[in-house]
């Protein structure tokens, strides 16, 4: 089974803290790390397709649009100047969707000259324990997640 499998599963057993809201096509959650305030992840609720365009076009669709509504809920919820998106999956072929709240000087001077992907700022620095929100703090951005995306769905 894979990681988001796993995740999902804690969702269903009503284990996994992370987890914000159910959507038609897939789970919100906050991310485990907060180097980038208000990391969220849109996750698929399949195992089955692992690539966007094995979905069918309906699907797709609604797999995209719900992804956009996340994202906007996350901007208005954490405040950045920008979002960053991905739908990667070599570590977890899982389809799901990774949404990066960005603002200046995330990456301190790393990429080119501060400005880049995520994924130019170290990996130890993102992934690292001291940035895990504290349970009163996950528990404040959940709410303010939720509070936006009911306004949008």
């Amino acid at each position: 089974m894979c990681l988001i499998c796993d995740r999902i599963d804690m969702i269903k057993n009503g284990t996994n803290p992370y987890f914000v809201r159910e959507l038609e096509t897939g789970y919100v959650v906050i991310g485990d790390n907060q180097h980038f305030y208000g990391y969220s992840l849109f996750l698929y609720k399949n195992h089955d397709k692992t690539e966007l365009f094995q979905l069918d076009m309906p699907e797709r669709i609604k797999f995209m649009e719900e992804m956009s509504i996340v994202a906007e809920a996350a901007s208005r919820a954490f405040g950045p100047e920008k979002m960053n998106y991905e739908l990667l999956g070599m570590g977890d072929a899982h389809l799901h969707w990774h949404l990066y709240p960005r603002r200046k000087g995330d990456i301190e001077d790393y990429g080119n000259k501060g400005v880049g992907p995520v994924w130019s700022y170290p990996l130890e620095k993102i992934y690292a324990d001291s940035n895990r929100p504290s349970e009163e703090e996950l528990k404040k951005m959940k709410a303010a997640l939720k509070t936006e995306l009911d306004k949008l769905i």
